[in-house]
C-alpha cells in the first residue's frame, strides 16, 4: 500500500515547506528572495486552523496546551501522515453526522457465517461419488476393489506431485502405483499376510527404482516413497480386507457411513457453535465443539449400525466403534493438515470441485480403516 492510499500529499505528506519547520511561539517565516515562486507554493499546504475552543487532536480534554495561549496552533500526531495509518472511523448508526456529509451506515448486524467451500459443488460431487461406491459395493465386490485401487493410484499421484513441486522430493511414482494396486488386490485375495508381502516388495521396488537417478537426494526420495506406500495403499488395504467377510459389504458401508457422519457432525456443530479452537496451529477451522459433534454423531450412527447391520453386533459395541471412528478421523484430518501446511498448500489437488483432491477426501478414511477393521474383528470376528 503506497503513501497516497492514506491521503498523504506530495513530498512525503509534510505540512509545510520542506526546508522550514515550526518554531514554538513563532509563525512560519516568510519566504525570502525570488527563489520563492509559484512552483514552490504548489508544493506546500497551509496549516489547518484550529478553533480556540477545541483542543488539538490527540490530547485529552484535561490537557492544557500552552501553544493556544500564544496564538500558535501546533499540529498533533506524527509529522508524516503515513507513519501511523489508521482506518477511517465510521460513526455508529443513528449518531449525528458532521455538517455537509451524508449519513454513514453503521456496522452490519448479525452477519451469517459462511462456509469456506462451494457447498453445492461439494454436495453434488459427494452424492456422485457415494452412488458409484455404493453401487459397486453391493453389486460386485471385485468392482469395488477396482474403485479402491483407482483411488489409491490417484492419491499417490497427487501426493508425489505435491512433494516434487513444493519440496523437490522425487518419490518414484511408478513402483508406488504398481505396488499400491498389488497391495489392495493382495489384501482382498490373501488377507493381512498378502498385504504385508506386497508392502515389503513395494518398498524394495522403491529402493531399486530410485537407483537409476544420481545419488543426490536418494535418502529423502526413498524415505518419502516408503511413507507414501504406507500412508496411502497400505492403509487402504484394510478396506479390501473388510470386504472379504460374509457381511463384508455391510462392514465397509458401516466404515464409510461412520466416517462421513463424523465429518458431517464436526462440520455442522463446529460451524454453528464452535468457539474454542482444537488445534489452531495445525487447522484453525477445527474446534472442540466440532469434535464433540463428531463424537456424538458417530456414536449414535455406530450404535444403529452395529445393532441392525452387523451380524452379531450390539449397540454398546457401536458406541465404542463410533467413538474410535470420530477420534481416528479427526487425527487423520489433522495429520494431512500438517502435511499441507508443511508443503504450503490448501488442497492436495483440484480433481473434485468443492472438495479439492482425492487425498483431501481420503484423509479421514485412511487412518480409520485399520481401526474399524480391528474393532470389528474383536467384536464379531473376521467373518
Amino acid at each position: 500500500m503506497n503513501d497516497s492510499s492514506w491521503g498523504a500529499p506530495p513530498n512525503g505528506g509534510y505540512w509545510g515547506p520542506p526546508d522550514q519547520g515550526l518554531a514554538a511561539g513563532h509563525a512560519p517565516a516568510a519566504p525570502a528572495g525570488p527563489a520563492y515562486d509559484g512552483q514552490d507554493a504548489q508544493q506546500t499546504r497551509p496549516m489547518p486552523l484550529v478553533p480556540a475552543d477545541v483542543p488539538p487532536s490527540g490530547y485529552g480534554s484535561g490537557h492544557q496546551d500552552d501553544t493556544r495561549d500564544r496564538g500558535t496552533a501546533r499540529p498533533s500526531g506524527p509529522l508524516f501522515r503515513d507513519e501511523m495509518p489508521q482506518e477511517p472511523m465510521t460513526p455508529p448508526s443513528g449518531a449525528p453526522q458532521p455538517p455537509g456529509q451524508p449519513e454513514q451506515p453503521g456496522p452490519p448486524q448479525n452477519q451469517k457465517k459462511r462456509a469456506g467451500r462451494d457447498l453445492r459443488a461439494a454436495i453434488g460431487v459427494g452424492v456422485g461419488l457415494g452412488s458409484v461406491i455404493i453401487a459397486s459395493l453391493f453389486i460386485v465386490k471385485a468392482v469395488f476393489v477396482g474403485v479402491v485401487a483407482v483411488a489409491v493410484v490417484v492419491g499417490l499421484w497427487e501426493l508425489t506431485s505435491r512433494l516434487q513441486e513444493r519440496k523437490a522430493i522425487k518419490a518414484p511414482l511408478v513402483p508406488l502405483a504398481v505396488g499400491g494396486v498389488a497391495m489392495v488386490v493382495a489384501g482382498y485375495a490373501r488377507g493381512a499376510e498378502g498385504a504385508w508381502v506386497a508392502m515389503a516388495l513395494t518398498a524394495l521396488a522403491v529402493l531399486v527404482w530410485r537407483m537409476t537417478d544420481p545419488p543426490e537426494g536418494y535418502l529423502k526420495d526413498v524415505t518419502a516413497g516408503l511413507f507414501a506406500a504406507f500412508y496411502v495403499p497400505f492403509l487402504a488395504t484394510f478396506v479390501a480386507m473388510m470386504l472379504t467377510a460374509d457381511d463384508g459389504p455391510l462392514r465397509v458401508f458401516t466404515f464409510l457411513l461412520l466416517t462421513v457422519v463424523s465429518d458431517t457432525g464436526a462440520y455442522a456443530v463446529g460451524w454453528r457453535f464452535g468457539t474454542h479452537k482444537l488445534a489452531p496451529r495445525i487447522s484453525p477451522g477445527k474446534t472442540r465443539e466440532g469434535l464433540a459433534g463428531a463424537v456424538a454423531f458417530a456414536m449414535a450412527a455406530g450404535a444403529l449400525c452395529m445393532e441392525f447391520a452387523i451380524d452379531g453386533g450390539t449397540w454398546w459395541q457401536g458406541l465404542l466403534l463410533g467413538l474410535a471412528v470420530a477420534v481416528s478421523a479427526t487425527l487423520g484430518d489433522l495429520g494431512e493438515s500438517m502435511i499441507k501446511r508443511d508443503l504450503g498448500i490448501k488442497d492436495m489437488g483440484t480433481l473434485l470441485p468443492g472438495h479439492g483432491g482425492i487425498m483431501d477426501r481420503l484423509d479421514s478414511l485412511l487412518p480409520t480403516a485399520p481401526v474399524v477393521w480391528l474393532l470389528l474383528v474383536i467384536f464379531v470376528g473376521a467373518g
